[in-house]
């Protein structure tokens, strides 16, 4: 249940952060609204690169081979074509 919960909690902190961009773009806020606009950003970014950097762990995790190399290869898309 975890799995799901943290992609929700990316999915919703990504999105909340680019509405909150377009928002300070845009110059709603005042100077102090502002500025604590950006802390909470701030937050969401940090929210954000923690879930990356646990799925990077968790793709590597799960490359690893019996003798505990990583079996790494490169991506190669299908062409829908």
């Amino acid at each position: 249940m975890a799995r799901k919960t943290q992609k929700i909690n990316f999915e919703t902190s990504i999105s909340a952060l680019e509405e909150l961009v377009e928002k300070m773009e845009s110059g709603e806020f005042t100077l102090e609204e502002s500025l604590k606009q950006f802390e909470h950003g701030i937050s969401l970014a940090r929210t954000c690169q923690q879930a990356l950097r646990d799925a990077e762990q968790k793709v590597l995790q799960l490359t690893k081979g019996e003798d505990g190399d990583e079996n790494l290869s490169p991506f190669t898309p299908i062409d829908d074509d």
